[in-house]
């Protein structure tokens, strides 16, 4: 098998890695709230996972 001869600068691995950005337009409903949230997620706003309590919101 080929092995890299030279060790590859980080600015060479980064622009590699540039293909796999995050994406923001995935956006799923709560469904026991109904506001927006990432998909399996917590919801920031309710605390609800899968329709069972894992976490109380903070108080704004």
């Amino acid at each position: 098998m080929a092995n890299p001869k030279r060790r590859l600068s980080h600015t060479r691995g980064a622009k590699r890695r540039t293909h796999y950005t995050y994406k923001a337009s995935t956006v799923s409903t709560c469904e026991h709230c109904g506001q927006p949230k990432m998909p399996h997620h917590v919801c920031q706003h309710c605390g609800y996972y899968k329709n069972r309590p894992v976490i109380t919101p903070k108080e704004n």
